[in-house]
């Protein structure tokens, strides 16, 4: 079909790979270089991604954690293994082991994003939505690691240094008038490019946050994810592509079903 292969290669640290971490990418590299050379054999030429997913155990009980600073450690690792051979990698990432968009969520998957990025991830998955060591997924917590990835894509982006934003005849400019660079041409032609601002998360002062009703950022989200849920209907497929698709698959679900007024309902 000349779909590109993706095989995820996921042993677990301690369980199903050696205890050490070093170990572990000895491991999955093999056996990551042994699946490209199989598919290769089988259909030369065939486009694959370096997919090794070397997994954590929290040994203390053997079950795999996916929001450990280890996983996003080795992962990290991983990237770079791949672009060491030059191949483009996949490898997963912003997973937590919590079972709620918490707290615990948001540093077990800020951290872990961050190191992919950084690392230069080029499809990076399980990045959006799971929970609970990929057990679970949330509209809420989709929403809030959708702006959350927005803040790790802008830190990989970096900072642009040239003879522009080094800024220093705008430094005059405002020393030698305003003293400020609010009202600077300067700052509103870059306002939109240099930063960015997020949907879910609150930056309003105490005061405006208490009049606005003291919301955390899972209420925020919930809020967001049901006016999705409740007005967005994605029209990539069109009608006719989706008939064809119906014709020939057992797809149980109408498209009817599928609109905004029929899936969510307020309670």
């Amino acid at each position: 079909l000349g779909l590109i292969n993706d095989i995820a290669i996921a042993p677990q640290a301690g369980a199903t790979a050696p205890a050490t971490l070093a170990g572990t990418l000895a491991q999955v590299t093999a056996e990551g270089l042994a699946c490209l050379a199989i598919v290769n054999f089988i259909n030369p030429g065939c486009p694959m991604s370096f997919a090794i997913w070397p997994f954590i155990s929290d040994l203390r009980t053997g079950s795999f954690s996916g929001g450990s600073g280890e996983e996003a450690l080795i992962i990290a690792a991983a990237v770079q293994i791949g672009k060491f051979y030059n191949l483009p990698t996949t490898v997963p990432s912003c997973m937590t082991d919590s079972k709620i968009p918490d707290a615990q969520a948001g540093y077990e998957k800020g951290i872990s994003a961050v190191l992919a990025g950084l690392a230069g991830g080029n499809r990076i998955l399980e990045s959006a939505g799971m929970l609970g060591s990929l057990m679970g997924c949330s509209f809420e917590a989709l929403v809030i690691d959708n702006d959350m990835l927005g803040m790790v894509q802008r830190v990989i982006r970096g900072i642009e240094v040239t003879e522009e934003t080094l800024s220093v005849e705008v430094i005059k400019d405002v020393a030698l008038g305003a003293g400020h660079y609010l009202g600077h041409a300067q700052t509103l032609d870059r306002m939109q490019s240099e930063f960015l601002y997020p949907k879910i998360a609150d930056r309003a002062p105490p005061g405006v946050w208490e009049q606005e009703g003291s919301k955390d950022i899972l209420e925020r989200a919930h809020e967001t994810a049901f006016e999705i849920l409740s007005t967005h209907f994605p029209d990539h497929i069109t009608p006719k592509a989706d008939t064809n698709i119906r014709d020939q698959f057992p797809i149980l679900l109408s498209r009817d079903a599928m609109k905004p007024s029929a899936r969510c309902k307020k309670g």
